[in-house]
């Protein structure tokens, strides 16, 4: 059966060798677990519910959970286990009409564990106003190092809530980060959980807080199928993994998506070339010194100048950022807007 549904495909891909892939992909005809030869689980298999209550609502199979924003809560969940290395995946389908405000998350963080020295993976979906497209960013965090954020953005380049069709898998990882000594612990080593949340970020999603979210929308929905958790359980306190992950391992580093070839580089630099509109390598202004992982390509630095940015610059201010769970704050950590 041909599915006419364009959807949004995340996964994230930690690898033994110390680095890691973020891929992003676009769905109509086929589910991309399928590319992979990954079988799916249900939601009680993997996930638990985090926070929400009646705003996370599974279906009757539980093959698809839906998050729920209103004026009262969002809603998320979080996997029943903790991972240091795996493939992470999900189809997801924002809301649409107007989203300002709004972001939808699927990420990786041990930070419940680990609350000062916490390392995290994101997956960020940025709402915006009507007409105005989804954009997302990436980002990770290191044994605690919430000040220095290490953002890219880029724009979607199809509406994630409407129905598309004739589109083909499109198998191009957008970022790797190769963990090399100068970056030191800043690089995530610890296990983590993977998590989903939508959550009200007026504050800073959507031009810099310029546009807030608009409950007369409410609720929004973003749904989330077809998971992947491809990877051996570890425990965060553990000093070595368990002998039984070894071949869990093997497998991960066996797998077509454990490296990147020559054609999907030529993608991926094709994809940044097209799609990023932002990168904090190349954001003088934040950073004077581009952070060690950094690998600065001369012709991307005279696209993006001296503030990171395609085409306008902005104000390079840290927000507090709150986090996913609702009404707590992390006071240390640092959202970093380059839209503003």
């Amino acid at each position: 059966m041909v599915k006419n549904k364009m959807e949004s495909f995340c996964s994230w891909f930690l690898s033994k060798p110390f680095y890691l892939l973020l891929f992003f992909f676009s769905i109509p005809c086929m589910t991309s677990n399928a590319a992979f030869n990954l079988s799916t689980i249900s939601f009680d298999e993997g996930y638990s519910p985090l926070f929400g209550d009646g705003n996370l609502v599974r279906s009757p199979n539980g093959r698809t959970a839906r998050l729920l924003l209103d004026r009262f809560t969002g809603a998320g969940f979080i996997s029943s286990k903790m991972y240091k290395y795996g493939f992470f995946s999900a189809n997801i389908k924002l809301p649409g009409d107007y989203t300002a405000g709004l972001c939808v998350a699927f990420y990786t963080s041990n930070g419940d564990v680990f609350e000062k020295t916490h390392d995290e993976l994101d997956f960020e979906f940025l709402g915006d106003t009507e007409g105005k497209p989804w954009r997302f960013q990436t980002n990770l965090y290191g044994n605690g190092s919430t000040s220095r954020g290490r953002e890219e953005r880029y724009r979607l380049w199809f509406d994630p809530s409407k129905q598309f069709h004739r589109f083909y898998i499109d198998d191009v990882p957008i970022r790797e980060v190769i963990r090399n000594e100068e970056m030191g612990s800043e690089y995530p080593s610890k296990p983590m959980s993977l998590y989903a949340t939508i959550w009200d970020a007026s504050s800073w999603a959507t031009s810099g807080g310029k546009y807030k979210v608009n409950y007369k929308y409410a609720p929004f929905v973003s749904e989330f199928k077809d998971f992947a958790l491809e990877g051996c359980p570890s425990d965060p306190i553990e000093e070595f993994p368990s002998v039984d992950c070894y071949e869990s391992y093997s497998r991960l580093e066996s797998a077509d998506y454990g490296t990147i070839t020559r054609r999907q580089r030529s993608a991926m630099h094709q994809f940044r070339q097209r799609y990023m509109y932002y990168s904090y390598c190349y954001d003088s202004l934040r950073y004077p010194v581009p952070p060690p992982e950094c690998v600065v390509i001369p012709s991307e630095r005279d696209r993006f100048r001296n503030t990171g940015r395609l085409k306008f610059g902005g104000s390079h201010q840290g927000r507090k950022r709150r986090s996913r769970r609702r009404g707590r704050v992390q006071v240390s950590s640092v959202e970093y807007d380059p839209d503003v």
